[in-house]
């Protein structure tokens, strides 16, 4: 829904965004904007998010919401499997070829920020309800 918030928080709690988010983000968003997103942490609202590409729809409230998915779950299932089926594996050619290429260097990196001293004083002060202080170690 339009205000339903959307978030990678890695770099919120000292981990490297090696994953998904890493990989799907700058196709959908492009580079600059996937970059700030993803480095600055910063939250994206349901609206703001479709307007920008990434994600499909958004909609007012749930019954809108509700109302999308129907529709678009009749049409899918009405229509020509083996083309449906046959348009996404070749629309999602190029994610699994990019996956490939970046996804151990993006685990390592994400690996290596999870024994940090940055997110262990994110997880610190998780728990104890408070902001993190971040060294860059």
């Amino acid at each position: 829904t339009d205000d339903t918030t959307i978030l990678d928080p890695h770099v919120n709690v000292g981990l490297v965004a090696g994953d998904g988010g890493a990989l799907i983000w700058p196709q959908m968003l492009g580079y600059a904007r996937a970059k700030r997103f993803l480095m600055l942490g910063e939250p994206i609202m349901g609206k703001e998010a479709a307007e920008m590409g990434l994600i499909a729809a958004s909609a007012p409230d749930l019954a809108g919401r509700d109302a999308i998915a129907e529709k678009w779950i009749s049409k899918l299932a009405n229509g020509a499997a083996q083309s449906i089926s046959g348009t996404k594996m070749t629309i999602n050619v190029p994610l699994r070829q990019l996956a490939q290429a970046m996804m151990d260097v993006g685990m390592a990196y994400e690996g290596l920020s999870n024994i940090s001293q940055d997110h262990k004083e994110a997880v610190d002060a998780f728990l104890q309800k408070r902001k993190p202080s971040f060294t860059g170690d």
